[in-house]
């Protein structure tokens, strides 16, 4: 009788880690950065259809990277909740904390079980306060733990580099054109150093602006205000929402 083969648990969730990381590192990079009057979120998609930033709540937007079924999932569960939750007690209760919780439990469970694969995302959960302190920023890595970030945060493909860049050159008060050029060059740089270009056109850009006069802050940058917030000379003055650009997302 053969002898069964035997993997000690350490090897085996070290392994699953590998695997999931290895998945996350093959996707594009994004950045998520507070400025003065809110949080952007930058990120290479050349998908109009398919995002990587999305809208859970008054003031709670969702980002991710990896296998897009999978945190396509998390992301309407993470709506789902937001809802009940708002619902049933009241919409102050709706926080991005309450939401990475649940989210650290669903991918906290999935790893560890033995049945199935772990997934292959990395999420950031954001929520913008009344001011810059009151801002919120959590990251979830594939295994369910929660890391608490201020200032920026980059998640998939490079995103170690992508930090260390960020790290040295993000600041508190920047402004909105500030702040976005900042993430694109992060993100235009790859692996051996050097950069390239990524065209306006392949950018998805969505901001929760805290100054916004509606209860719904989350609004996405896209078409002819986004080319203007990349241009050299661009102002310390945001231009205004236009109506076509600043639709809030809803897939």
């Amino acid at each position: 009788m053969s002898t069964p083969f035997y993997v000690s648990p350490q090897q085996a969730m070290a392994d699953r880690a590998e695997y999931a990381r290895k998945g996350i590192a093959r996707g594009r990079s994004l950045v998520v950065l507070q400025y003065t009057d809110g949080i952007v979120f930058v990120g290479e998609n050349p998908s109009r259809a398919l995002h990587k930033f999305s809208e859970i709540y008054d003031r709670i937007a969702f980002a991710a990277a990896g296998k897009y079924n999978e945190y396509e999932n998390l992301r309407i569960g993470g709506v789902r909740y937001a809802d009940l939750r708002g619902y049933t007690y009241d919409r102050g209760d709706v926080t991005a904390r309450g939401l990475a919780n649940v989210y650290a439990q669903t991918l906290g469970t999935i790893f560890s079980s033995a049945g199935e694969k772990p997934y292959e995302v990395e999420l950031v959960v954001a929520e913008v306060g009344e001011t810059p302190e009151g801002d919120q920023i959590y990251r979830l890595p594939h295994d369910g733990s929660i890391v608490d970030e201020h200032g920026s945060v980059a998640v998939g493909g490079n995103a170690e580099q992508i930090s260390g860049f960020l790290d040295q050159r993000h600041r508190d008060g920047m402004t909105l054109p500030e702040a976005l050029k900042l993430a694109v060059q992060a993100l235009s740089r790859d692996t051996n150093g050097g950069e390239r270009e990524i065209p306006a056109e392949r950018l998805e850009v969505a901001v929760l602006d805290r100054t916004r006069p509606q209860q719904r802050k989350f609004r996405r940058v896209e078409g002819r205000q986004l080319s203007r917030l990349l241009e050299p000379d661009a102002g310390a003055e945001e231009p205004a929402d236009e109506p076509a650009e600043s639709a809030d997302g809803e897939e």
